[in-house]
């Protein structure tokens, strides 16, 4: 067969199209191109990250019940799909707070990103933006919260709440001054789980150095030089800045972990004493039961995550995505419903919003994305899910994400 010009470039167009497909986009850098998707990530970074810091991403509590009962809960539904529908102009913009987003996914808090990947809290919010899509800052993050608000502005802010009244007050007070306009409220860790996969991989809170660790490092030199060598003659030190009013304790320093203990008193009386003060939007974070998500609800919450905090905290807890309906149904036309825990497809995404989440958030992805390719590695990542959802809706027979329901899916015993 004769090739036309005409012919030529629409093959090129094809070809083109299929590269951008399976994640081989144009200027990607070497390490990134045999990236096609998000667990491809997680095997980068295994190699790339010291064993210890891999292994506080990686790890869950226990024996990984949770963990992998959150992945396992998406195969339990099925997607039913409609066909000959123009779906040529799809769009997955989503509306939360008055607020347009580019998707309806958006990256979780994660702790101490910036020794994984260079001023990772700051990269992760600032590629957040670029996509248009919510980040969420973690209160246990090593850059101030400040310097995040001002490069990325509608970054979420995300606190473990301090054991006393004072310093909750003061904590509060400071996002605020911030500049930050959604506080997210975890309140999943009464008292730290127990994470067996830290001791086995040598990770520790504080970091206690060793020849272990120096091993760890020097074996990954990529890692020891861009990102912490690099910090520490930058930066300094990393400090946990963002517990407090002030400044909190260095990584090495024993008071790193007391200043993460004493919650086990916390209860509803300080949400709703938060809620009198924080004048902005308030999430509350960790809900996995019904009649929590009424509580949060009835204290005025304008948003909850549903989530197990990605299987880290009490392994066994039920999956994000089982309880989800029924949180919907109980408090979903009184509060945003949101969900984490387990999220690796646009598939899932897809699933987690026809049961009724307006929004879903990924960390273990995205820090890794951080880590291995940074900016350049978080934008794929994006595109990666972003493309996914796109390709998924056009499947399904679907132009918008609000066409996402229920009706879209049968569950697997059917």
């Amino acid at each position: 067969m004769t090739t036309t010009p005409s012919t030529a470039a629409h093959q090129s167009d094809v070809s083109m199209a299929g590269q951008a497909a399976y994640g081989q986009r144009a200027g990607l850098p070497r390490r990134l191109q045999r990236i096609l998707s998000l667990d491809d990530f997680e095997a980068a970074a295994r190699r790339h990250l010291p064993r210890p810091l891999f292994g506080y991403i990686a790890g869950a509590a226990e024996d990984n019940c949770s963990l992998n009962g959150n992945r396992h809960s998406f195969s339990r539904h099925r997607f039913q799909t409609r066909v000959m529908v123009d779906v040529s102009h799809r769009s997955q913009q989503t509306t939360l707070f008055g607020q347009t987003w580019g998707s309806p996914f958006g990256i979780a808090p994660v702790g101490i990103s910036a020794i994984s990947a260079y001023r990772g809290d700051l990269v992760l919010a600032q590629a957040a933006a670029r996509a248009r899509i919510p980040a969420i800052m973690s209160g246990t993050s090593l850059i101030p919260m400040e310097a995040v608000a001002q490069a990325a502005p509608d970054t979420w802010f995300q606190a473990y709440l301090p054991g006393d009244e004072r310093r909750i007050d003061g904590l509060i007070d400071r996002v605020q001054a911030a500049g930050f306009g959604t506080l997210v409220i975890t309140v999943d860790i009464p008292v730290w789980a127990n994470r067996e996969n830290n001791v086995r991989t040598g990770f520790s809170m504080p970091l206690r150095p060793s020849l272990r660790l120096a091993w760890d490092g020097i074996v990954r030199p990529r890692w020891l030089a861009g990102t912490f060598l690099r910090t520490l003659a930058l930066h300094g030190m990393p400090h946990f800045e963002n517990s407090f009013a002030t400044r909190g304790a260095p990584m090495l320093s024993n008071a790193a972990i007391r200043d993460t203990t004493g919650r086990d008193h916390l209860n509803w009386q300080h949400i709703a004493r938060i809620r009198q003060r924080w004048p902005g939007n308030l999430v509350i974070k960790g809900i996995l039961s019904p009649a929590d998500a009424v509580m949060a609800a009835d204290i005025g919450a304008d948003g909850i995550v549903v989530s197990n905090h990605g299987g880290r905290q009490l392994d066994g807890a039920v999956s994000p995505l089982s309880v989800l309906p029924r949180i919907v149904d109980q408090a979903g036309h009184r509060t945003v419903v949101m969900m984490d825990s387990g999220i690796r497809r646009g598939s899932d995404v897809l699933k987690a919003v026809a049961l009724g989440a307006r929004m879903v958030f990924l960390g273990r992805p995205f820090m890794y994305a951080a880590a291995v390719g940074g900016p350049q590695g978080i934008d794929h990542a994006i595109a990666l899910l972003h493309d996914e959802v796109d390709r998924n809706m056009a499947m399904l027979g679907v132009c918008n994400i609000g066409d996402v329901t229920t009706q879209c899916l049968v569950p697997e015993d059917e």
